[in-house]
């Protein structure tokens, strides 16, 4: 008599087939959570909650675990999807503090560039407050900007675009800026997108004409904290002076 099968052709009986040998011996893992969060699934695609488990391997006899094997992990397991990943995972930024991160880069910037080529025309705080707005702030003005320029003239005693000697024509305090709002954010943009924040500030800078020596300087700065070559920032400085705006 044939056993009874499923819709889906399961086998339905209960009882050990014919040819079945159960396993006398395995390897479990018993997982312990030390610690959770949210991060950016690889799997997912998304923002997901995680768990971080260590786990401790024991050698199973007929199922039931008696030898320690050791340890294994850390890992980093997702709530969703229940993969799990490496700890250099939690690296990456989540979708909500990568758009952080670049909105702050953008507004980095362009101050940056108003620092170093002074707030007196319109029309480059204008471009300014246009790209920092795109970016993510949309209630910045050109006001605001002006009074961050000149909490920043009063913090440092000088505007960028009067260096105290030609060694620093970047300024030291504002290139620190730039170096801690781009190189975090560099490994996690493709070249294209480090390429278009270079571009905003060019577009900035060129917005009353071409760059001056402390906008060009400042803008190399950019270009070296986005991880781009100095060739290549130049290039596409060059380029986007020669676009009509």
């Amino acid at each position: 008599m044939r056993p009874a099968r499923g819709q889906n052709g399961t086998n339905l009986s209960t009882g050990p087939q014919p040819g079945f040998r159960p396993r006398l011996w395995s390897t479990r893992t018993q997982w312990h959570t030390v610690g959770d969060g949210e991060f950016f699934c690889p799997d997912c695609g998304g923002d997901r909650n995680y768990q971080r488990r260590t786990g401790r391997r024991r050698l199973a006899v007929l199922g039931m675990p008696l030898v320690a094997r050791g340890t294994t992990g850390p890992v980093v397991e997702c709530a969703a999807c229940l993969g799990h990943f490496g700890t250099e995972t939690l690296d990456h930024p989540t979708t909500t503090r990568f758009s952080a991160m670049l909105r702050d880069a953008v507004h980095t910037v362009a101050l940056a560039v108003l620092a170093a080529g002074g707030t007196s025309s319109r029309t480059v705080t204008g471009t300014a407050v246009a790209t920092v707005r795109a970016a993510g702030f949309e209630d910045c003005t050109e006001d605001q900007l002006v009074a961050l320029i000149e909490a920043l003239a009063a913090d440092t005693g000088r505007f960028l675009a009067d260096p105290v000697d030609d060694t620093d024509p970047c300024g030291a305090a504002l290139a620190i800026e730039l170096h801690e709002a781009l190189e975090p954010l560099a490994p996690h943009l493709a070249p294209a997108g480090r390429e278009s924040i270079l571009l905003q500030g060019a577009r900035i800078a060129l917005a009353d004409g071409p760059y001056s020596p402390a906008e060009r300087e400042v803008l190399s700065t950019v270009g070296g904290a986005l991880s781009l070559c100095a060739d290549d920032t130049a290039r596409l400085l060059a380029a986007a002076a020669r676009t009509p705006s």
